[in-house]
């Protein structure tokens, strides 16, 4: 599907919408301007629109390419298959290269949140070439979560294992209410109304709730094997790793520092006064953070 240049963005004035074929799967973004390309990966239950406080900011000396990840917001939600494969950090980072390449881009910066900090982390190390400078918000890698559970990681990260539980246990158990889910985070972040209703309706439909459960299951089997792999290969581009001094998922459970230090060669680190929603809990701080390390 080519790009439509012509379809307004909402919550994003003055961007684009944009639907494009990637790997045969519709992958959705917003474009808005001028300068050298930076994309925004989101996080779980999000979509591009938690990037909408900072990215008008940021369009002023980047173009902002601002996607929906497979399985989320606007773009397509596929069958996961047997072994998760199609929701792997691999298969999603593979989507986005195709994306910024048919956006006319064969290298960027790159900054993810969450889930989208886990795709940007396979993208730099599967695709070196592509990440010019990448910031990893408010995560710490996968395999070591698995590897250092205690009481307080899994009452924090529950959702960590419910989501992985085999199909369909949690679609049945949690789909028909993960609005609920929802709006407590919506209500948490203190979103408007229109920002609540649309994180809500994206969630209702029952195969996104199934993919994120697939992003989900992906990251504690297939993901796990990818990152065994290759855990001698270093992330080489300038890296930040940021994160909210409150978080529940980081700070309050890891040594955020130390779960990075062996992942790259030109890390830096730094915490803000937020809790794991850094783009909304707390935008300024966030923007200035992203400003004072992506070069154009």
């Amino acid at each position: 599907m080519a790009p439509n240049p012509d379809e307004a963005a909402p919550f994003f004035p003055g961007f684009r919408s944009h639907s494009v074929d990637c790997q045969g799967v519709s992958i959705h973004a917003v474009v808005g301007g001028a300068g050298p390309p930076l994309l925004l990966l989101h996080g779980a239950p999000q979509s591009h629109i938690m990037w909408r406080e900072i990215a008008p900011a940021l369009a002023e000396r980047f173009t902002i390419v601002a996607s929906d990840l497979r399985g989320y917001g606007s773009s397509a939600k596929p069958p996961g298959g047997t072994d998760h494969s199609a929701y792997s950090k691999r298969t999603m980072a593979a989507d986005q290269v195709e994306l910024m390449r048919k956006l006319g881009f064969d290298e960027f910066c790159l900054a993810g949140h969450d889930r989208g900090a886990r795709v940007s982390r396979r993208l730099a190390k599967d695709h070196p070439e592509k990440v010019l400078q990448l910031a990893l918000l408010d995560i710490v890698p996968t395999a070591h979560i698995y590897s250092n559970v205690t009481r307080q990681v899994a009452a924090n990260l529950w959702h960590w294992f419910f989501l992985i539980q085999p199909a369909p246990l949690p679609e049945l158990m949690m789909g028909p209410n993960a609005d609920v889910w929802v709006k407590g985070m919506a209500r948490l972040l203190k979103s408007p109304p229109e920002i609540e209703a649309a994180y809500v309706n994206a969630i209702r439909d029952p195969n996104a709730f199934s993919a994120m459960c697939e992003d989900y299951r992906a990251g504690a089997s297939i993901d796990l094997e990818h990152d065994m792999s290759d855990a001698e290969k270093m992330i080489r581009c300038p890296t930040l790793i940021l994160w909210g001094n409150k978080s529940p998922t980081t700070s309050a459970l890891f040594d955020v520092e130390a779960a990075w230090r062996n992942e790259g060669v030109n890390m830096q680190f730094k915490a803000i006064e937020s809790g794991h929603f850094l783009p909304e809990e707390n935008p300024q701080e966030t923007l200035s953070a992203l400003n004072a390390f992506f070069k154009p």
